[in-house]
């Protein structure tokens, strides 16, 4: 067993957090990687409802399952039912990232629940350690989603100088391999997304997770162009990898033009109600390669833990 602060902190059996992915992480998902040990997340954007938050978090809850719920705080100045439905589900930990967290830790506390927060460069850093929240999560622009610029590893190696709170490194971590390298590299855990993306418990459809599956490392792309053309106000520092398709090949790196181009915008718009690949985004981060399987997430981390431990066994044989 591999065992870390993370782990003793929150009682698991194997350092690995599932990301919260709004749009793929429900309650299915995150229970099924705690079932295997980790704790796993329940994704929520500004699209969901508090129902939505309430009804998913009853999912691991009722199984007597460890859980975490995943907030982006740019939504919730408009979106305060969101966080108090969070705080009503009492989860083991809630993530406060793309955003100041200070005004949320204080109420997290009182309510007996563990803060983290994504965070991208030094001063994201800087600001989560004075708000006080408990776990910093390193994340590398490898990561899917909405993400920085600024590569896993040295971004992590900083972080880890600032604190001595546990962090816990995300972004193209798929193997287990990568997750002894980040345990070696002081994280306390890793955070894992693009591996759950093909799972059979994920909210997104099966035509999207046979996209993944089909699609390589080569094949991504961190761009504004999705969300400038659905008109989603995400702060423009955290750009999103997706896999490159026909629409961003078009118009990547010519959002200024395509914010007064509503042919062209419509073309998303239409293609997320469809699933037509070749306009809708889908989100994935750099180790998508390394998704070729439709198969549980419990059975996805247990592998990862297990090649994990014979990694780290292994690494021991480099000395002397």
């Amino acid at each position: 067993m591999i065992r870390t602060p993370l782990t003793r902190w929150f009682d698991l059996t194997t350092p690995v957090i599932g990301a919260p992915m709004a749009g793929v992480s429900g309650g299915e998902l995150a229970a099924a990687v705690s079932r295997a040990g980790g704790l796993g997340m329940i994704g929520v954007s500004g699209r969901h409802s508090a129902d939505f938050v309430t009804s998913e978090s009853a999912i691991p809850a009722e199984a007597e399952l460890p859980f975490g719920v995943g907030l982006m705080i740019w939504t919730l100045a408009d979106r305060p039912d969101l966080f108090e439905a969070t705080v009503a589900a009492k989860p083991s930990l809630v993530s406060m990232s793309f955003g100041d967290p200070e005004p949320y830790v204080g109420p997290l506390h009182d309510a007996g629940i563990a803060v983290v927060a994504q965070v991208n460069t030094v001063a994201d850093a800087h600001r989560a350690l004075e708000a006080g929240v408990d776990v910093l999560v390193a994340q590398g622009t490898e990561a899917g989603g909405h993400t920085g610029q600024r590569a896993l590893l040295p971004l992590l190696q900083e972080v880890l100088t600032l604190t001595d709170r546990p962090v816990v490194a995300g972004g193209g971590i798929a193997t287990g391999g990568a997750m002894a390298g980040m345990l070696v590299a002081g994280a306390a855990g890793v955070w894992i997304g693009t591996a759950l993306l093909s799972c059979t418990e994920g909210l997104n459809g099966a035509a999207a997770r046979q996209r993944i599956r089909e699609t390589s490392g080569d094949e991504t792309v961190l761009t504004r162009a999705f969300d400038v053309a659905e008109g989603i106000p995400w702060p423009e520092r955290w750009p999103g990898r997706a896999l490159v398709n026909d629409f961003s090949q078009a118009w990547h790196g010519r959002e200024d033009e395509l914010v007064d181009d509503d042919a062209a915008r419509r073309l998303v718009v239409e293609g997320r109600r469809t699933g037509d690949p070749a306009h809708a985004p889908l989100y994935a981060g750099e180790a998508v390669g390394l998704v070729t399987a439709e198969r549980s997430a419990t059975d996805v981390v247990r592998e990862l833990t297990a090649d994990a431990e014979k990694a780290l066994r292994a690494a021991t044989r480099l000395m002397g």
